[in-house]
């Protein structure tokens, strides 16, 4: 089993930066798939990052350019640096991870709030 604990979201006004964490119960952010989901109220769920083993990303283009996905291995920790925000990024925004595929997250965070607003 393995443990996702997010972190650092909150109230930001429109323009501004924020960067999320995730600290893993234990190393696997170098041998595992890693992705940062969000769900806005009334909204269908939507997978913004993906960062797989070996480096590689992925965006969606509503926030490609702004967002950045990355990892500390020696941290266990990963972060999504969400930059030039706008009111349409409020969300909860969900810390994910997979052994084996990048669609079927088996492990889940319990989510930080992400506000948007002036």
């Amino acid at each position: 089993q393995v443990q996702l604990v997010e972190s650092g979201g909150g109230l930001v006004q429109p323009g501004g930066s924020l960067r999320l964490s995730c600290a893993a119960s234990r190393s696997i952010f170098s041998i595992y798939f890693v992705g940062w989901y969000r769900q806005a109220p009334g909204k269908q769920r939507e997978l913004v990052a993906v960062l797989t083993s070996g480096g590689h990303t992925n965006y969606a283009d509503a926030v490609k350019g702004r967002f950045a996905i990355s990892r500390d291995n020696a941290k266990n920790t990963v972060y999504l640096q969400m930059t030039s925000l706008r009111p349409e990024d409020t969300a909860v925004y969900y810390c994910v991870a997979d052994p084996l595929s990048p669609t079927t997250w088996v492990y889940w965070g319990q989510g930080t709030q992400v506000t948007v607003s002036s």
